[in-house]
């Protein structure tokens, strides 16, 4: 599991993440309303949509929550435009970043998340800058409950590339083509299927220590708590007695 990923799994374990739900309830939001504006608002019409709804509901986002969402995105309520984003950047060590957000201004999103690299030894960057460095794929969580042996039979025999633990989870990862297949035959297995997405996994990994390490994981921390971001990809990895040492140097 990436560095960041296990870093995330600490502050959790910690109370440190997602104690302001409204911010996740707010990402869900643009997300569903931007799914069905592109697709209309049936789910049964729209895979992403089902995706969408299905991370919101994953998170305990209310259904009338849900049924606003939809609506605002397909015009039924009247309510701000959102577009989708992708910035691209560098970080501490030579690593790269992929942001992707949701904004209704750019040039004040852009503005806001140059200051935050600039202040984290980092570089907002060009089209180009990281995209090289990742490769997209399906992104599915199952519950911790199954068994390593439950997830070969049913994931990987379907074409999964690849999966992994974070203790409290498993995360498989697919091709894209394949995502909505497997997601079927791991619910044919009688497997709780959590969350579908679309990630950006990296072709290679860096490993981070030290200060760079610090720095690294608090620049992923500031771009995460920025409203217009919703999902921030790097491409370092930290070892687990760093991640250790930098969760009780903090507090």
């Amino acid at each position: 599991m990436s560095g960041h990923s296990k870093w995330a799994t600490i502050k959790r374990k910690k109370g440190a993440v997602d104690a302001a739900r409204g911010k996740v309830f707010t990402r869900h939001t643009r997300e569903i309303a931007i799914a069905a504006r592109m697709g209309g608002g049936d789910p049964g019409g729209n895979a992403r949509l089902r995706k969408a709804m299905s991370a919101a509901k994953a998170d305990q986002m209310p259904n009338d929550r849900i049924d606003r969402a939809i609506k605002r995105g397909t015009g039924e309520i009247e309510g701000v435009s959102y577009e989708e984003v992708l910035y691209e950047g560098t970080g501490p060590g030579g690593t790269l970043f992929l942001v992707e957000g949701t904004t209704d201004n750019k040039n004040r999103t852009v503005a806001e998340l140059r200051k935050i690299f600039d202040k984290h030894n980092g570089s907002l960057g060009t089209s180009g800058t990281a995209a090289w460095a990742f490769d997209r794929k399906g992104a599915l969580v199952i519950g911790g409950a199954a068994t390593e042996e439950q997830i070969m039979e049913s994931a990987v025999e379907a074409g999964a590339d690849d999966y992994e633990n974070d203790g409290e989870n498993w995360t498989v990862y697919t091709p894209v083509d394949l995502m909505e297949e497997i997601g079927s035959a791991v619910e044919a297995a009688k497997l709780q299927l959590v969350s579908s997405k679309l990630v950006q996994v990296p072709k290679t990994w860096k490993e981070l220590r030290g200060r760079e390490a610090e720095v690294g994981l608090n620049l992923v921390d500031t771009l995460d708590e920025h409203d217009d971001v919703a999902t921030v990809y790097v491409d370092f990895d930290v070892p687990e007695e760093e991640l250790r040492r930098i969760a009780s140097e903090q507090g």
